[in-house]
């Protein structure tokens, strides 16, 4: 494997964490999941900084947060957006291109390893699904092209039936759960090559998940239309901004404390002792936006 010494995670509310809290207040998250892994894994300190800000576009991405991830000279970036573009009122997939296409030509030019990944089918996850599947899978493929051009590493969920497991997401149906977040920093790490992981995070999970008959599922769907999608809608509308106000939980790079066999047994059954707890982590509730 090779020993990082900096990473840097940007994005949206995905890569900040929600809905993955760490008991404080505040969210861990597969990023800083993922950065403890790498810690835990490599004899050489790990710096991490994560600079996601929740509710951001893909273009918002990229002239708030790139520029100063750049010149944090990382020799690891995490990079994804563009479900906030999927979501909203209008997008454009050619400006979703030439941004990933910019900001992977970039940090791989300054000899940066880049991760990215793609989005599982949304259809059995959200009520909206089957109108955002073409939309996602698009993305996807865009992701992947961009990604083999510029020699990006993608872990490509879409091919991975375990993340379409409703049981891994947050009863907003935007955002993965505690056991999600958990799930997919160990695939990143096994899609770095990081010691001890592997694709056992890829098996399905024990039983099957409950089914719900029809009217619970449609009453299911209405709130969740009510409490989650209305609101989001509701501030697009108006021309409100997303993530304003919200600072980045990890700002500047600093070192991930490594764990030994113990105190990674304890951390499963505490997710606020990850690198993202603590004063650095970003307090309130999530809205809709990812």
């Amino acid at each position: 494997m090779t020993s990082y010494r900096r990473y840097v995670a940007i994005g949206d509310s995905s890569t900040e964490g929600l809905e993955d809290p760490d008991g404080r207040g505040g969210y861990v998250g597969w990023a800083d999941r993922l950065a403890q892994l790498i810690a835990d894994a490599q004899p050489t300190p790990l710096e991490y900084a994560n600079l996601a800000v929740r509710g951001l576009r893909l273009n918002e991405i990229r002239n708030r947060q790139f520029d100063d991830a750049i010149a944090m000279q990382p020799d690891l970036m995490t990079i994804f957006g563009g479900v906030n573009d999927l979501i909203s009122v209008g997008w454009d997939f050619d400006e979703i291109r030439e941004d990933l296409a910019a900001m992977f030509g970039e940090t791989r030019a300054h000899g940066c390893t880049v991760l990215t990944f793609t989005l599982p089918d949304p259809t059995s996850i959200n009520p909206f699904g089957k109108r955002l599947r073409e939309r996602m899978f698009r993305l996807n493929d865009i992701i992947r092209a961009e990604a083999e051009r510029y020699g990006v590493l993608v872990m490509d969920f879409q091919y991975y039936p375990v993340t379409e497991d409703p049981r891994l997401w947050f009863e907003d149906r935007l955002h993965g759960n505690e056991l999600g977040h958990q799930k997919m920093a160990e695939a990143l790490a096994w899609r770095l090559g990081v010691p001890g992981s592997d694709e056992t995070w890829a098996e399905p999970l024990d039983d099957e998940p409950a089914r719900r008959r029809f009217r619970e599922q449609l009453v299911g769907d209405v709130d969740w239309v009510r409490r989650y999608l209305g609101p989001w809608l509701g501030k697009g509308i108006r021309g409100l901004p997303h993530g304003d106000g919200i600072q980045p939980k990890r700002p500047v790079p600093t070192v991930v404390p490594r764990r030994g066999a113990t105190d990674r047994a304890d951390s499963e059954s505490d997710p606020g002792s990850g690198p993202g707890s603590g004063p650095g982590s970003v307090p309130g509730p999530a809205d809709a936006s990812t």
